[in-house]
């Protein structure tokens, strides 16, 4: 007869201790779902209350039907049995479920997808106007950036560095202005080494969006019209965005140095508020 074996150390092999997690992740998976579909009620979904009940809240078949999904499969789900979940069906349950923006992202989390929907939503006119007040606030050079990179707000300190781009009228996207404006080859130092980072940072970012139509449309465009940006693309580098010295050969005060630090806005992770402390 075979046995699992052991370690030295009594631990389980990582094999087995993967498995292990996946079906605990699974039964968490299932607690959510059911959790949540015991709060609801046949009216609260528009479903008509038919014969007696001896649970709470929805049947099983009943949040099948609202989702379009096999009755069977969605009770395999609660039961925590292995079972292809796909992004679509997980947004499908999400739906009938009536669950919050926060209960989403966790529902995703559990089990381990990407919801399609996430940062999709635009920002709310006062989330905007928070972040303007949060820029402005800062004493630091600091500017916020939504999922292709536009800015929405920055302060004076901030354009004070970014002479010629944040100071100066219409749109502002980070990318087209390190791309394609030729101030930018001179007031950044290191422009080579911090343009393929630059891109490879992106790409990380935008995983999600890369269908995404104003993603689609700036990627594509910058390709077109600039070769150092399709060169980089091309090479499909993938790095996570990360802090450290941001150099720069200002026309007036010379060569300053800063330490970038950047924080995501709760409830919407695609914009970031970025901030340049001495």
């Amino acid at each position: 007869m075979k046995t699992t074996p052991i370690s030295t150390s009594g631990t389980l092999p990582a094999a087995s201790s993967s498995h292990a997690d996946d079906a605990r992740q699974r039964r968490a998976l299932g607690d959510f779902l059911r959790a949540h579909r015991e709060r609801l009620t046949p009216a609260a979904v528009g479903l008509p209350l038919l014969g007696r009940r001896r649970t709470p809240g929805l049947r099983r078949e009943e949040v099948a039907q609202l989702c379009g999904l096999s009755s069977t499969w969605y009770t395999w789900i609660e039961q925590a049995r292995e079972v292809s979940i796909s992004a679509g069906a997980l947004a499908a349950v999400a739906s009938a479920l009536r669950l919050s923006r926060a209960e989403r992202a966790y529902l995703f989390d559990l089990a381990g997808k990407r919801d399609p929907e996430r940062g999709a939503a635009p920002l709310p006119h006062h989330a905007a106007a928070q972040v303007q007040a949060a820029v402005a606030a800062v004493a630091a050079p600091a500017y916020a950036l939504d999922r292709c990179w536009d800015v929405l707000a920055w302060n004076d300190a901030a354009a004070d560095i970014f002479r010629g781009w944040l100071d100066g009228p219409g749109a502002k996207n980070l990318l087209r202005y390190i791309f394609l404006d030729a101030g930018a080859l001179t007031l950044i130092q290191a422009w080579e080494s911090r343009t393929r980072r630059v891109v490879a940072e992106f790409r990380a970012e935008c995983s999600a969006y890369l269908d995404d139509t104003p993603v689609r449309a700036l990627t594509d465009a910058l390709q077109r019209e600039s070769s150092v940006f399709a060169a980089l693309w091309s090479q499909q580098d993938v790095v996570e965005r990360e802090g450290g010295r941001r150099g720069f050969h200002h026309p007036v005060r010379g060569d300053i140095d800063f330490a970038q630090v950047t924080f995501r806005l709760s409830g919407h992770d695609d914009v970031k508020l970025v901030m340049l402390l001495p």
